[in-house]
């Protein structure tokens, strides 16, 4: 199983970014997809997560503004990301854990290698 995360960037404060994650030899509609972040000095935190079923979760400091989804035909999951902090720069992780949504990282078993999302002030 391989994840492919992509779409980070430099973007100005209350900007917005959607970052993708595509997944081979995973189904995202099989298992479900998440996406974490880490910032320097910071322990990798729960981001967003979506189910086989397509329910969602979200972190509370990003709900009403990042939105998670899915492409089954693509294999990928997304997450968009409006109006953006310099509190959210961080390196976002995508992972595919267990069929059933989650915010443990423990539980997801593939990671992607990480895209740098930088927000300026």
């Amino acid at each position: 199983v391989q994840l492919q995360a992509s779409g980070g960037g430099l973007v100005q404060a209350e900007g917005s970014l959607r970052l993708s994650c595509t997944a081979s030899g995973r189904a995202f509609s099989t298992y479900s997809g998440g996406w974490f972040r880490q910032a320097p000095g910071k322990e990798r935190e729960f981001v967003a997560a979506i189910g086989w079923n397509g329910s969602t979760y979200y972190a509370d400091s990003v709900k009403g503004r990042f939105t998670i989804s899915r492409d089954n035909a693509k294999n990928r999951v997304y997450l968009l990301m409006n109006s953006l902090k310099p509190g959210d720069t961080a390196v976002y992780y995508c992972a595919s854990g267990p069929p059933r949504a989650t915010m443990y990282r423990q539980a997801y078993d593939y990671w992607g290698q990480g895209t740098q999302v930088t927000v300026s002030s």
